[in-house]
């Protein structure tokens, strides 16, 4: 069972939607669409239902030309961020409802629905109403009524994102368990990394309507090929400075050095762009060779147990992400850390030159 897109693009009234795009899906694997909204995401999966077609392109299931054909007559299921149940019928009937328009023998359709709700932890609620149900049980329902027909391929339009925290930590912890009993091709559109690295699989980065990226989770995450990879798989977006090498030394801002090492030695005297993460700042020398920047407070957010810093240095804005609770005033000067071994430098192009020395190792967070 294999999904393939091959130079599919969209424009509509002379606006590209997408960019050429060449993907190959496969049986039993997880999907992640990551970017920001207007990225292209839902734009990408019409045009893998068979909602929309393509300008230009080809369409393979199963490595038959499906371009043009119906979505009635694909063995696709959608789910979206509006998740639809039918309010005046029982939970067992809104599950079976896609069977019975196939007019499937009704032992046939008791199998299917008790199976399917039992994956979905459902088989309580049959009984009742979509309205009797929580959030997160009603989300579940418009799962297991897209999971039920046997569909080949699943499409998740950002189906937790209108759930409160709870819920949506509950079902992301589900979701990796029901894809791996449907054996299904899951493709789950998103706009935040954190659910991305908690589903697994392999992403594909958009913006703008191009797949900049697509790889193992963790890896495009580790080693983005550029800084838009980088910024899209970075929450907050990824941090950016002016950087050069120049004899043997790593000069970011306004002159803090330190040698090229690692995976930095081996480039070419020139000029970078050095990025990192929000959460690798730090409010204190964490190392030995740790860098430190005088940056202004501009905001302070409070979230808890961690706090936002956004900060200004040498006319760049950046966020740091620090435990605890951190009370600075804005307008104040604070030294702000970074061990070098969470820089990435992206060279003129905005290409990747060299991954951080931590995104090299197995552990790296």
């Amino acid at each position: 069972m294999t999904l393939e897109l091959q130079d599919v693009t969209r424009s509509v009234n002379g606006r590209v939607q997408i960019h050429p795009t060449s993907l190959v899906l496969e049986r039993g694997t997880m999907n992640v669409l990551l970017g920001p909204t207007l990225a292209g995401k839902t734009s990408l999966m019409r045009l893998m239902a068979g909602l929309d077609q393509p300008s230009a392109g080809r369409v393979l299931w199963n490595g038959a030309d499906v371009t043009g054909q119906r979505v009635q007559d694909r063995g696709v299921a959608m789910v979206y961020q509006q998740f639809i149940n039918y309010p005046g019928l029982t939970v067992y009937d809104n599950i079976a409802s896609p069977l019975r328009i196939l007019k499937r023998p009704a032992a046939e359709v008791d199998r299917a629905v008790r199976e399917t709700a039992e994956m979905l932890r459902l088989t309580p609620m049959l009984g009742r109403k979509p309205l009797e149900l929580s959030g997160g049980q009603q989300q579940r329902c418009a799962l297991a009524r897209a999971l039920v027909k046997g569909a080949g391929l699943v499409l998740l339009d950002e189906p937790l994102a209108n759930l409160d925290y709870k819920l949506r930590e509950e079902l992301r912890v589900e979701i990796p368990r029901i894809f791996e009993a449907s054996g299904a091709i899951f493709v789950y559109a998103t706009t935040e990394p954190e659910e991305a690295l908690l589903l697994g699989g392999q992403t594909a980065t958009l913006w703008e309507g191009r797949v900049t990226q697509i790889g193992p989770t963790t890896q495009v995450y580790r080693q983005p090929s550029d800084m838009v990879t980088a910024r899209v798989f970075s929450d907050p977006p990824m941090n950016f400075a002016s950087a050069r090498i120049a004899q043997g030394q790593l000069i970011l801002g306004d002159g803090a050095t330190t040698a090229a090492q690692g995976a930095f030695s081996g480039l070419q005297d020139g000029e970078y762009t050095a990025g990192f993460r929000a959460n690798h700042l730090n409010l204190s020398k964490v190392s030995e060779n740790a860098l430190g920047f005088p940056c202004k407070v501009l905001v302070t957010e409070i979230t808890g147990s961690e706090t936002y810093l956004h900060l200004s240095y040498a006319g760049q804005r950046w966020v740091a992400l620090v435990h605890g609770v951190q009370q600075l005033a804005a307008g104040a000067t604070i030294s702000i850390w970074i061990d070098p071994r969470h820089i990435y430098l992206f060279d003129g192009s905005g290409t990747l030159a060299a991954p951080a020395g931590y995104a090299l190792t197995e552990k790296a967070a």
